[in-house]
């Protein structure tokens, strides 16, 4: 296991059908080879051969800056932008500003068993919005940044100290829209010598560095979710506990949406249990808020 779990004093849904990758997942784990180490290296460069391949659902026409204020949106609820009509309104519609958050995986041996595990971190209990909520490394795209990719690994690196020389970016999932209409674009990068990275985060961000196993966001196993309703339609939002290093967290909302994306993508199966989300209206005004 990285060594992530640490007291320091640092962003939180239906999924489409994942495309189908040549080798799946579950040959990748199963390959055998001469040792352990040489064992890991081959199935991540297995998986980041695979995940070059995936092709994210199309979304035109929502760019630009916005009135979101700061990070408050990233923590929230969110859909991916293509089950929504944003992307078939005309650009001039929609002003929103722009962000990335990072999905860093690598190969993990621990209590949980072999697999690939994701880093998180829990937001400063100092930060005035959102404090203390689990999110992905990432933030806001400033405008020296080249890509979705820079924003993610320079955020990251920003928030922890992870050098953006050691990630891998393999992949580029579909927009999310959080509750304010942040475009958040979750970037899949992979860590391959984990030996190289120790977290030294930024104690105004963050509070805690720690990974959690990426399969956990399609199981049922310490999984809850609530109900709620938006404009009379009914949707579930999805928690899940995890523990570890003997402190205990709570995964929900934009991230665990991600989350569940992403271990579908890599994983080529969907979750064991129901998304359900709001009927999207067709139009969608400035200033609307997402539930």
């Amino acid at each position: 296991m990285l060594l992530l779990s640490r007291k320091v004093s640092s962003l939180s849904i239906s999924i489409t059908s994942p495309s189908l990758f040549p080798v799946s997942l579950s040959r990748l784990t199963n390959m055998t080879s001469i040792n352990n180490s040489d064992g890991a290296l081959s199935r991540l460069a297995l998986l980041a051969r695979q995940l070059r391949l995936y092709k994210r659902p199309p979304s035109p026409g929502f760019d630009g800056d916005g009135d979101d204020d700061g990070d408050k949106g990233v923590s929230q609820v969110g859909f991916p932008e293509s089950v929504t009509s944003v992307a078939d309104q005309p650009p001039e519609k929609f002003i929103s500003n722009r962000a990335a958050v990072l999905i860093c995986l690598f190969e993990g041996k621990n209590d949980d068993g072999d697999g690939l595990r994701v880093i998180l971190t829990k937001r400063s209990s100092g930060l005035s919005t959102h404090s203390g909520e689990v999110s992905l490394p990432g933030g806001k795209a400033e405008e020296d940044d080249v890509d979705d990719a820079d924003t993610a690994t320079r955020e990251a690196k920003e928030e922890i100290g992870l050098n953006p020389s050691l990630v891998n970016v393999v992949a580029i999932l579909e927009p999310f829209l959080s509750k304010h209409l942040l475009r958040v674009i979750p970037v899949i990068g992979i860590l391959s010598d984990q030996n190289a990275f120790t977290p030294t985060p930024n104690i105004a961000e963050v509070d805690d560095v720690f990974d959690a196993p990426l399969d956990m966001f399609l199981k049922d196993e310490n999984r809850r979710s609530e109900e709620r309703e938006w404009m009379g339609d009914r949707y579930l939002v999805h928690y899940f506990d995890y523990e570890t290093g003997g402190k205990k967290y709570m995964i929900w909302g934009l991230t665990a949406g991600i989350l569940i994306r992403a271990a579908s993508i890599v994983y080529q199966r969907p979750p064991a249990f129901l998304e359900q989300s709001p009927k999207i209206p067709r139009v969608l005004n400035k200033g609307t808020i997402l539930p």
